[in-house]
């Protein structure tokens, strides 16, 4: 019972996540078609990118704390944090306080995803189903993100949103206190435990999985934010295009749960790799023109390996490092890759406005694929190196 309300609860942590961070996107075309605060694309991006900052700011630095103060109080100081902030945002006066806000809830946001992924680490001998699982949470929420946009926002306006995605958490918070179960701790000095990673032990893992992690994310949110005008531009009309981008994440849930199911019976590295290469070459063949229902199957693959090759990263951390830096090296590489989801959405923009998007964009997403899996062949690690005791951090 134990191991279900973790489990349970850590994935409630992750919707909640992906509720926070699709909700911007939901919430942005309302406030550019109001003109709130003078909003314009322009400083719309600069919100967005900020609070990416954010998160990447908060794996890299609470990844570390997570490891010394233990999981549970990390992951509730990060749920508690994120979603207070959130709540602020529905009373933001202006473009730089909303900005603002959404920096600080990125710090949250970006302690809770590696407190998420150790816990379920620890808690179960099958990393990669039960990372996988634990991800269809991110999913869940940015689904019902965008159903409750669509009936919330006429009613009640953009600021309920953020009402809305800040109230599970005074639910979800208390339960976390009475039913996760506290973890040990190292006692090491954070700077110990972020330089555990960049010994001689884990330097090729942490470097190879933070690139990894730069390319998957970079896939990740380049594809969920231009796959639409790709498309459009590539001549498909907009209800497909937008229809695309559904097929895209639908295909996402679906490789989440086979990746875990395979990884578990091959282990984590082949499968990763595998999933990083079947991804560069199906969004290769995405620059080639198909019939709609063709293309339609195309994108639902390449959804099922683009977006699972992530998560498989995350696992293959898991397997990696020992309980005393796991959340670190976990947060670090989400960190990382927070570069990698700023870089994705750039790179796409850059090619629409010169015009050359379909087919070159596909073209630099395979590239993105393919190096990901260079990156984790190299990586040259092993499985498992998991320690269930408590130990101390290896001396850098």
């Amino acid at each position: 019972m134990t191991h279900r309300w973790t489990a349970a609860l850590a994935w409630s942590s992750v919707l909640l996540e992906g509720y926070d961070l699709v909700v911007l996107g939901t919430v942005i075309p309302v406030l550019l078609d109001g003109k709130v605060w003078g909003l314009t694309p322009a400083s719309a991006s600069v919100v967005t990118t900020v609070g990416l900052v954010g998160m990447m700011i908060g794996a890299m630095a609470v990844g570390a704390v997570t490891d010394v103060i233990g999981r549970r109080k990390a992951l509730m100081l990060s749920v508690a944090g994120f979603s207070v902030l959130t709540l602020l945002c529905a009373a933001a006066p202006s473009v730089f306080w909303f900005g603002l806000l959404r920096f600080l809830a990125g710090l949250g946001l970006g302690g809770c995803l590696p407190s998420a992924l150790a816990i379920a680490n620890e808690n179960s001998r099958k990393a990669g189903s039960s990372t996988t699982t634990m991800m269809t949470g991110y999913h869940v929420g940015a689904v019902l993100t965008a159903l409750l946009g669509l009936f919330v926002i006429p009613s009640l306006g953009w600021r309920a949103m953020f009402v809305i995605g800040a109230l599970p958490a005074v639910v979800l918070v208390p339960l976390l206190w009475k039913f996760l179960p506290e973890t040990q701790t190292t006692r090491a000095p954070v700077m110990s435990t972020m330089a555990s990673l960049f010994n001689r032990k884990y330097l090729r893992a942490t470097v190879a999985f933070c690139a990894a992690s730069f390319m998957g994310l970079l896939l990740v949110y380049g594809l969920n934010t231009w796959l639409p005008q790709i498309m459009r531009s590539a001549g498909y009309e907009l209800g497909a295009a937008l229809g695309l981008l559904l097929t895209l994440n639908v295909g996402a849930v679906a490789g989440l749960l086979l990746a875990g199911a395979v990884s578990d019976r091959a282990g984590i590295r082949r499968p990763t790799i595998l999933w990083f290469g079947v991804a560069a070459v199906f969004l290769a063949l995405l620059s080639v023109r198909m019939p709609q229902v063709t293309v339609y199957v195309a994108v639902f693959v390449t959804g099922c390996f683009v977006f699972s090759a992530q998560v498989l990263v995350y696992a293959y951390i898991g397997r990696t490092y020992v309980d005393n830096n796991r959340a670190t090296a976990l947060g670090w590489a989400a960190g990382v890759g927070r570069l990698g989801a700023i870089t994705g959405p750039l790179v796409g923009g850059a090619l629409l406005t010169a015009g050359i998007a379909y087919p070159w964009g596909f073209y630099v997403f395979a590239v993105a694929g393919a190096l990901g899996a260079l990156a984790v062949l190299a990586s040259a690690a092993t499985t498992p190196l998991v320690s269930k005791q408590p130990s101390q951090v290896e001396a850098a």
